[in-house]
């Protein structure tokens, strides 16, 4: 059974560390300014989109700016920052499994409507997975069943064999679209300009520097008491500091200077974090799939990893916000038990081993040049690192980089580019290295990251988008049998499983297509003087993360606004 990831890739990807720079622009910061006030229910949120929005509300378009969550919901909702997983019903209501493992059934909410009114049953569920089967671009998670309809209210998904990690996906991951609507329009190709969906918001203004959804007032919960959701488009990481310095947005995820003392320094804020995505230098690492470059050497690329001094990279680039990572990519915080003896370090050194760097590109036959340099067959050991426009965070992270991996003879370049163009870059291949974060599944098991960046049938060659997560190009024939024969076990089978991540985890920490950097804590700044309900570390409802589109749907539907209470 092949896996495939999370359609989530496009929009976690593109504000994963809400990367920005530049500075704020009078104008922006005016304009903001004048929306935040209002009435004291509107919040204005930044999710570190640099440059002007491009209108698309298509939740499954690689380009989608806010559809999935907010507009279009999934059947349950999955807090990935709790351990035990439990799913939070939305569109649907109770599910269960039968003893094999092969069918799962699903009750559905009665009474939910789309935003135009029509109701929403059984048909669309089976529309929308239907249409996964007949576009295979649009089936990121994998979805290999069959869905039936039992009734309005009920629906049956059947598997050939034991399908129990498809089960988040399904219920948590995949947005439902309304077929009376969606039956007419391409959806691989159409860009939604006024998107209908069954969420707590509708959109109701766009503009390129901005895009405005109001509280659905027929949604099935009952409108948010925020009545409004503001999502501004500003310069970078820099212009959102600066617009909480001057109190013109309420919510963003992204660093501002002195993180630790944000209440002390903007009393009116306060910040919530979660390390939970992993932050790498992807490589197109795969020759024979066309990647072209050094860095298709895995010597290379543990070259590279071992060249990296992490303290400093912390201090520098990320405020010591930063935690440890393992080679075996398994989150040491929550996931360490899974992390298999055979992975050596467990731990990616805190500090650069510039000499095992040199051995270990020696031993594959590269020389350093009289300029400190190494070569090999006449090609120069020059990597270049791909990252978006304005992500300050990582555009000092790859410049540090660079100057420590001089000192291990690997010479450095970046290269900064609009999202746009660097997403196009990493999923057609045409790229040697590109910093960014891989993430969690819908669950708290590494097997959904494995099978969103690691399955080889889910990527392409060079040229053509891959058509999942796995840009690297990665493919290992033991990985991909691993991860068809964890998708059978019981979540209760852990011997078995263990036995599968320790053969994933070996390829993973020895070939390194994606090469661990640190462990990004993803730190939100939000207004407290103005809305109350924020996560909070005893009571971590959601992944704090305005980019993270389920889990800001479930923020911003549990906030209250102070002045409205």
């Amino acid at each position: 059974m092949p896996r495939r990831t999370s359609h989530r890739t496009t929009r976690l990807t593109r504000f994963l560390t809400a990367g920005a720079a530049a500075s704020l622009l009078l104008t922006a910061g005016c304009s903001a300014g004048a929306d935040s006030g209002g009435d004291g229910t509107t919040l204005i949120a930044y999710t570190g989109q640099a440059g002007d929005y491009q209108v698309n509300f298509n939740p499954y378009s690689p380009s989608d700016i806010g559809g999935a969550g907010l507009i279009f919901e999934p059947l349950f909702f999955i807090n990935k920052t709790a351990a035990d997983a439990k799913l939070k019903p939305l569109l649907g209501t109770e599910y269960a499994w039968n003893d094999a493992g092969t069918e799962l059934s699903v009750t559905l909410r009665e009474g939910a409507t789309w935003s135009d009114g029509e109701a929403f049953t059984a048909d669309d569920v089976v529309f929308t997975f239907q249409m996964l089967l007949d576009h295979e671009a649009l089936n990121s998670t994998g979805f290999d069943g069959t869905i039936t309809k039992v009734d309005d209210t009920h629906v049956t998904f059947t598997w050939a064999e034991p399908a129990y990690t498809s089960g988040p996906d399904v219920l948590s991951t995949i947005v439902i679209v309304p077929e009376h609507l969606w039956k007419d329009i391409d959806p691989e190709a159409d860009v939604l300009e006024e998107p209908v969906g069954t969420g707590a918001y509708t959109l109701s203004e766009f503009k390129g520097q901005a895009f405005t959804m109001d509280a659905n007032p027929k949604y099935w919960g009952g409108a948010p008491e925020v009545s409004k959701v503001r999502f501004l488009a500003l310069s970078g990481n820099q212009a959102g500091a600066d617009a909480i310095a001057a109190g013109t947005i309420d919510w963003q995820t992204g660093p501002i200077p002195d993180m630790a003392n944000t209440n002390k320094n903007f009393p009116n804020y306060d910040t919530g974090s979660v390390a939970q995505n992993q932050m790498v230098l992807g490589a197109c690492a795969n020759a024979d799939l066309g990647c072209e470059g050094p860095q298709t050497d895995p010597a290379v690329r543990q070259a590279l990893f071992h060249a990296i001094d992490r303290t400093q990279l912390n201090k520098l680039a990320f405020q010591d916000t930063a935690s440890e990572i393992s080679p075996s990519m398994a989150l040491t915080s929550t996931q360490a038990d899974t992390i298999s003896a055979q992975v050596d370090p467990k731990v990616a050194p805190a500090t650069a081993d510039p000499g095992t760097s040199a051995r270990i590109l020696e031993a594959a036959g590269w020389v350093k040049g009289p300029d400190g340099i190494y070569a090999k067959d006449g090609q120069k050991l020059t990597l270049t690192i791909e990252v978006v426009t304005g992500w300050t965070d990582y555009i000092t992270a790859i410049q540090t980089i660079a100057a420590q991996a001089k000192t291990a003879g690997i010479q450095v370049e970046t290269a900064q580019s609009s999202w746009n163009e660097w997403t196009d870059k990493r999923f057609k291949g045409n790229f040697e290295l590109a910093i960014d974060s891989l993430w969690q599944g819908p669950a708290p098991d590494p097997f959904y990251l494995y099978s969103y960046f690691y399955d080889g049938r889910m990527t392409a060659p060079v040229g053509t988008k891959a058509n999942g997560n796995n840009y690297s190009r990665f493919s290992d024939p033991a990985v991909d049998a691993a991860l068809d024969e964890l998708q059978k076990l019981p979540p209760e089978d852990t011997a078995g499983r263990q036995a599968r991540f320790d053969v994933i985890q070996s390829a993973v920490a020895t070939q390194m297509p994606y090469i661990p950097v640190m462990t990004g804590s993803n730190t939100s700044v939000w207004n407290v003087a103005k809305f109350s309900g924020w996560p909070t570390d005893d009571d971590q409802y959601a992944f704090p993360a305005v980019w993270s589109d389920f889990d800001a749907a479930e923020i911003l539907k549990t906030l209250t606004p102070k002045a409205a209470s």
